[in-house]
């Protein structure tokens, strides 16, 4: 692997997923991008809770997260200015209109799918 830094070298990401393998590939995949993982919650509650005390800088967010909704997280995620990154087994479907802006990765995806999904995310809405 280049040692080059890249946009996301340094990038501390929220990772809220509720099934283990699908979390622990994502942080892997995050990890050679040389990401950080900041924060991983199975659930939107903690995930929340960890917005209190984690600083972070862009998420990847479940869009089923155990039957609970995300759009409260969401909603905190976007009045923070903080990007976002959904993830779908249903793709772009799964997304409720209102954040179809957002970079959606329709599972299962590659460690390149997530590199292009977390560089779309960053850039500036128009």
């Amino acid at each position: 692997m280049s040692a080059a830094i890249t946009p996301l070298h340094g990038l501390r990401v929220l990772i809220v997923e509720d099934e283990t393998l699908v979390a622990m590939l994502i942080e892997e995949y995050l990890l050679e991008l040389g990401c950080e993982v900041a924060f991983s919650a199975s659930r939107v509650a903690k995930a929340m809770r960890g917005l209190q005390t984690c600083g972070i800088d862009v998420a990847v967010l479940d869009v089923n997260v155990a039957g609970e909704s995300i759009s409260q997280l969401v909603e905190t995620l976007v009045q923070r200015g903080i990007p976002f990154v959904f993830a779908s087994g249903y793709g772009a479907r799964g997304v409720d209109p209102h954040w179809s802006r957002s970079p959606v990765l329709q599972k299962p995806f590659t460690g390149a799918d997530l590199r292009a999904a977390l560089l779309a995310s960053l850039e500036p809405m128009h």
